[in-house]
Order: structure tokens, then sequence, then C-alpha cells
């Protein structure tokens, strides 16, 4: 099937797509350092580097299924919360715009847990109520990552259409499971990583951080509370922040010393495959906030699987 990737960021979740068969024909992305990334990884994908507002949509060609990562932050908690009245709340109705127009049988859109809870709901239900104007049937569900097999607290709204009604009668969500892999499974504190990523042992930090470290199998961050450790070897929420504060990028004790955690390390904790590379013309500040902003690959593979089976 041939997939439309709206915001299509690093390409997560093209990724996922193509993992499960599809084919990307088109994508857009406005980020010039996230669209470096994207051409990197998918050098025979068309990625058009625009703002989508002033995209031609009888530019786009033929697709099946439109997908979109849109813009979350006027929707987070960790956010202002303004919703539509933010402008890249709006641009949810370029996804509108090229619905309209195009008419593809099937959506996948992802966005922030508290999608479906802002403004008492009221954000959620005119996203609902327009795709449901559009002629879809829709699906969505609230998951965390860790709960599907990826060992990082993700929580993410997960919104699925289809025009064949039987389609999405016949879709299902994937189904929790028991947590397998853990934060040392996927960071190997057998490695020495980049001698910059480790804190210098006469700093404060490192103090600080050193007196607080119990378990190595744990990672750690600072906060606006102080230092935070994670519990059952799960990685806290992976923020685009990251690329802002290096205070906001994870922390673990290896074997070499205590040291934030790589940008592919980061990658590796969203599930991207090792083959998933930042070119070298990406600065670190870019790479970590690309890793956050981006998706949990495995769980939107699994997504697109059950879509292709109802679909084909």
């Amino acid at each position: 099937m041939r997939i439309c990737s709206l915001f299509a960021g690093i390409g997560g979740i093209d990724l996922a797509f193509v993992q499960a068969g599809c084919t990307v024909v088109w994508a857009n992305e406005c980020d010039h350092a996230a669209c470096e990334t994207y051409r990197y990884n998918f050098p025979g994908h068309t990625l058009i580097e625009a703002d989508i507002q002033r995209v031609v949509v009888n530019d786009i060609p033929d697709f099946d299924i439109l997908t979109a990562g849109f813009p979350c932050q006027p929707f987070s908690v960790c956010g202002r919360q303004e919703g539509f009245a933010d402008r890249r709340g709006n641009l949810f109705y370029e996804i509108v715009r090229v619905l309209e127009a195009k008419k593809p049988p099937v959506l996948f859109l992802e966005n922030v847990a508290n999608l479906v809870e802002h403004d008492n709901g009221r954000t959620f239900n005119v996203i609902y109520s327009e795709l449901a104007r559009l002629g879809y049937y829709v699906r969505y569900f609230v998951a965390d990552a860790y709960e599907y097999g990826i060992p990082q607290h993700r929580t993410r709204t997960y919104i699925v259409g289809f025009s064949n009604r039987e389609a999405c009668e016949r879709f299902a969500f994937p189904e929790k499971r028991p947590l397998e892999k853990h934060i040392v499974d996927v960071i190997d504190l057998n490695a020495k990583a980049m001698p910059n990523l480790y804190f210098k042992c006469d700093s404060p930090k490192y103090k600080r951080l050193n007196a607080f470290i119990k378990d190595t199998y744990q990672i750690y961050r600072f906060s606006d509370y102080g230092i935070q450790a994670s519990k059952d070897g799960i990685s806290f929420t992976l923020k685009a922040n990251m690329g802002t504060w290096y205070d906001r990028v994870p922390i673990v004790k290896d074997k070499y010393g205590i040291r934030i955690i790589t940008p592919m390390e980061c990658l590796s904790l969203q599930g991207y495959p090792k083959a998933f590379r930042y070119p070298k013309t990406i600065t670190s500040r870019d790479a970590y906030k690309q890793a956050g902003n981006t998706v949990c690959v495995p769980l939107v593979k699994e997504i697109a699987d059950r879509i292709m089976r109802v679909s084909c």
C-alpha cells in the first residue's frame, strides 16, 4: 500500500509502515535538520521540505494511507496546552485539507496522550467529528510503550480511520504483553562511550550522581525536583527538550563512569534498528531533539501490520 507521510520528522512512522510492507510515495517535513536525517536513511523517498501550508495538494501523488505525527506541543501537558489557539494546533486542518482532496481509504495519526483529555475532551471531539464528516470510521487508543515491548514510558494517542466500515470493525489495536527487554538490554553498560559524555569525577554533578545512584540497572536524570531514578528498568519518556538542555538527557552509570546516554541509544530506546543512523552533518543538539520527537517504531509497526491485514 502507498503511503503519504505528513509531518514526517526523521521518518519513524514511515519506517514502521515500510517494515510492514508499505511504500512511501510522498513525504513532507519543514524542519531542515530532520529532513537531513530522513534523506540519509531513506534516499529513495520523495521528501518535500516545505511548510505544509504551502503544499499544493494536486502535487501529491495518489496514495492509500495518510500518516501524520502532527505537532503535539499545543496539546501536551508539558506545554501551554493552547490547542487550536496555537498555530501548530491548527495544522491538524492541513491533514483535513489533504484528506478532502485525495480521499485515501485509510489514515493513521499519532499525538500525545493528553490529546483526548485536552480542553475537557472538546479538542478530540473536533478531530473525531472532522474525520467522521469526511466519511471515516475511527478507532483510537492511548498506549504506554512499555506495555507493548519497549522499555520506555511513552504514552501516546493513536488514531486509525477507514473509509470502509467493515475494515474498521475488523481492525483491532495490539494487546498488552509482559515486557521482556529492559534498559540494560538496549544500552550496553560495558561499552565505553565518547569521553565528552562522561561527567568529570571532580565536578559537583558527578559527586551528586555518584552518591545518589545505587542501582546501575536503572536510568537517571536531573529534573526540576532534583535527581530522579527510573523503576523496573524502564526509561523515562524521551523528550525533544533533550536537545535544548543537556541536563534533560537521561544518565547511566557504566563500568567507565557516569554519563549521559548517546543519541543512538535514545533511538534504540525508541525501537529503531541499528542500521538507522544520523548523518555527520547533524549536531548532537539536533540529534537529541529528533530522538525525543519521534515515535516508538515497533508499536507503530504492529498497528501498521494490523491495518494491512484488514485493508489488503
